[in-house]
């Protein structure tokens, strides 16, 4: 079973983003913030990452940019999740390393279909 691991600081969206995961066969880890997400990273390695942008402490652009430059985590595929969601916020997540961005509400056909993309 792949692992997932969400970090996302609202309530609300982790639960529906874990739901909509947990459904499509994945085993979800969270965080709520850059520090528990990188305590998270130290002891699991997810295959997939979802990755809200407004995060208390570092920001999920950050958080991005570190885990790509990073050897033991650069091929981890990074998923955004934001309402923010204009042009310029999407062409921040790619060239941070992002491998996709999904805009707020999240619809679950999409969030299955973009996953797929990107775990073979």
């Amino acid at each position: 079973m792949s692992t997932v691991l969400v970090v996302e600081d609202g309530l609300t969206d982790m639960q529906i983003i874990s739901l909509y995961l947990q459904k499509a066969g994945f085993s979800v880890i969270s965080a709520k913030s850059s520090e528990e997400a990188q305590e998270k990273l130290n002891n699991n390695k997810p295959d997939l990452i979802f990755l809200d942008v407004m995060l208390p402490g570092k920001s999920g652009y950050e958080i991005c940019r570190e885990l790509k430059n990073n050897p033991t985590t650069s091929t981890i595929p990074i998923i955004f999740c934001s309402t923010k969601n204009t042009d310029v916020d999407k062409m921040w997540g790619t060239m941070l390393g992002a491998d996709a961005y999904i805009s707020k509400p999240i619809d679950q056909q999409e969030l299955e279909g973009t996953i797929k993309q990107l775990i073979k």
